[in-house]
């Protein structure tokens, strides 16, 4: 346990997320002090606040911090850190989950690419190889975007909460579709309310690109998935959009009768995610499938026609090292998927992983740079670039997730979502629909997460909704 005495009185977020980043394996808690007592003289008045680290260990860290210069904070708190532990950390003080939309203000604002990247080494300590990644990202990012209106136009996503079965490591609201599938017809029922609701809240406007995710879409059965299809092609004018995505995801929900569903309603770029390619790995995180049915089911999209495949590998599963890595990698380019997505794994609370493995053992997981690099060249390798990456709090190993594609077959929503440069209309539970104004900033309407909440509030949301997007910004 690391305890931190904190006069700040803000940026608890930042102080507790770079302490983390160092102590990965420590709960680190944060305790605000009566700065009105005769110890401690006021922060607001001095300029200065104080932040004393009561370490694991028993001995004390005492810093002396501006009040109102956050990113003097967290450098301070970050050379700190790094002196005791004689860690660096890639991404250095920057707690963002965004650096390439920092790197992209920062060409838009006018820097070239050497000052922007120079701006974020000397604010943030980032590392030159995470600098440059993102400096890179952001002028792909630029390019793909580029042909897309953010004012005019708009995305939709369509959360599917339903898997075969749930996996250790995730944290999203996701349910066991099991054998009754009245659940999931109610369910249903309820999305196509929402949906043409607001397809008639945003009539008028142009779509650019669908992605469907959850859960996994298909863990429907395929009459189930071709009517929430022609659900979306009832509701909203598809034509011209430049990407429809469905996250079909885990193999073990692939068919072919559901492959032909799904090209015949127009979807063009789909997901077969392995995670791992190492059957002990699938075993423990709970995936229910095999090494041989990721190949079938890859192998069986190629011959439906699908040209645009994407696969998630996730680094740092527990047990794993680098020559588990490697081998998932060398696994992956065999069979040749046009992107792929390279998650660092964020044990989160909502996570069964978390439990799992404090239960047995398992410690600090070993997410590492050279995996992450075992990864990089393997995408390299098959001709891909990297073209979006965000992070999240709690990465193992202080890293990253990154898209890598090749060329003309990069998942625009990928960007769109993460750089928030364009409305999203969020659909199904759990969804959070997302509005950019005229300054760049994004004001939010989330869904109720749990199946029952959103079925039994959906007029509610559906005002929610008009509400977002009626509203003069």
């Amino acid at each position: 346990m690391i305890t931190i005495d904190s006069t700040v009185g803000k940026n608890e977020y930042d102080i507790h997320s770079l302490t983390k980043a160092f102590y990965p394996e420590e709960e680190v808690r944060i305790r605000e002090l009566n700065n009105g007592t005769a110890a401690l003289k006021d922060p607001v008045e001095t300029g200065s606040a104080e932040l004393v680290f009561h370490m694991e260990t028993g001995d004390i860290i005492n810093l002396q911090v501006p009040y109102n210069n956050r990113d003097e904070l967290k450098r301070r708190i970050y050379h700190a850190l790094s002196a005791r532990t004689g860690k660096t950390l890639p991404w250095g003080a920057l707690t963002g989950i965004r650096p390439v939309k920092m790197v992209r203000e920062r060409l838009e604002g006018g820097m070239d690419d050497m000052e922007a990247l120079q701006d974020m080494k000397e604010r943030y300590l980032i590392s030159d190889e995470k600098g440059r990644l993102a400096l890179d990202i952001a002028k792909r990012e630029t390019e793909l975007i580029r042909p897309l209106s953010y004012a005019d136009h708009y995305s939709i996503y369509i959360d599917v909460p339903f898997c075969p079965t749930r996996c250790l490591y995730c944290s999203f609201t996701s349910n066991a579709v099991g054998e009754d599938r009245s659940r999931v017809l109610a369910y249903l029922e309820a999305l196509k309310k929402e949906m043409e609701a607001s397809a008639g809240i945003l009539a008028g406007r142009r779509i650019d690109t669908i992605y469907i995710g959850g859960g996994t879409p298909t863990a429907l059965l395929p009459d189930e998935l071709r009517y929430l299809l022609d659900m979306v092609a009832n509701a909203f004018d598809t034509d011209g959009i430049a990407e429809y995505t469905v996250e079909a995801g885990r193999p073990d929900s692939i068919t072919r009768e559901k492959l032909k569903v799904l090209a015949g309603s127009g979807v063009d770029r789909i997901s077969v995610n392995p995670q791992t390619m190492n059957q002990k790995t699938l075993d423990i995180i709970g995936r229910r499938h095999t090494v041989e049915q990721v190949e079938e089911a890859f192998l069986l999209a190629r011959d439906e026609g699908f040209s645009n495949i994407n696969m998630d590998m996730i680094l740092g599963l527990p047990g794993e090292k680098n020559e588990d890595v490697q081998k998932t990698v060398d696994m992956i380019c065999s069979l040749g998927p046009d992107s792929l997505t390279i998650h660092s794994l964020a044990v989160k609370r909502a996570s069964a992983l978390r439990d799992y493995l404090e239960e047995r053992g398992y410690g600090e997981l070993s997410d590492t740079e050279e995996m992450m690099d075992i990864a990089i060249k393997g995408a390299v390798k098959m001709g891909m670039h990297p073209y979006y990456l965000y992070r999240q709090k709690n990465m193992s190993g202080n890293l990253e997730n990154t898209g890598y594609a090749q060329d003309g077959r990069y998942g625009l929503y990928n960007i769109l979502i993460n750089e928030e440069i364009q409305d999203i209309l969020a659909l199904g539970s759990g969804a959070i629909s997302k509005r950019v104004d005229k300054d760049g900033n994004t004001i939010r309407s989330a869904n109720f997460k749990e199946v029952h909440d959103y079925i039994g509030n959906i007029d509610e949301l559906i005002k929610r909704k008009n509400k977002l997007f009626t509203l003069a910004l």
